[in-house]
């Protein structure tokens, strides 16, 4: 259970944060840069739901827990001493992925094969989606970077590889089962 009682700590005045474990690391490290994009997708998540209904507004509050999730996970470093942590330590998990592979599949069966690369855009809802997709890009190149220096979650790298697909499906879905996407012309503007 996660109490705040008091909001600032005074504790990373000097530029440095603790990390799930209790070691402390600078604000700009690499898994910081990590986790703060995870937050930052969410954030985008947050204005997407405001213009979501029903399933699809179920959805994307599964995926902003999952996000606290992810972020939790890379907040604490090396998986591999879990066991040495005395107590539960949260880690993304195969199950997650494949619920997420299940809706991209479940979607993208009410979708026509595409024939043109999509712009970001039409709807709200499948613009902002679509803004989620780009963030969490940036947050897997991150994730990436971070696993060539550091043990990573392999389940962590997997859900957020998924997440974008999941993101780019949803825009469609959002934007009348694709009948509203923005389609790329190639060379139209020449």
């Amino acid at each position: 259970m996660v109490v705040l009682n008091r909001i600032y700590t005074r504790a990373g005045d000097k530029g440095d944060t603790a990390l799930g474990d209790g070691s402390r690391v600078p604000k700009d490290a690499l898994r910081v840069e990590c986790y703060g994009t995870v937050d930052e997708t969410n954030a985008a998540l947050g204005l997407a739901r405001l213009h979501a209904e029903g399933e699809m507004a179920a959805a994307l509050s599964r995926i902003q827990n999952d996000m606290f999730d992810l972020g939790a996970d890379f907040c604490r470093p090396e998986p591999d001493k879990d066991a040495e942590a005395g107590h539960p330590v949260l880690r993304m998990s195969a199950a997650q992925t494949e619920r997420l592979e299940r809706e991209i599949d479940a979607m993208n069966e009410r979708l026509e094969p595409l024939r043109s690369f999509v712009l970001p855009g039409g709807t709200p809802l499948a613009a902002q989606l679509h803004h989620c997709r780009t963030v969490s890009r940036r947050a897997e190149r991150l994730a990436v970077a971070l696993s060539r220096e550091e043990p990573l979650n392999t389940e962590a790298l997997r859900y957020l590889n998924r997440l974008s697909d999941w993101f780019f499906v949803a825009a469609r879905i959002a934007n009348d089962s694709g009948r509203a996407d923005l389609l790329w012309q190639p060379g139209a503007n020449r």
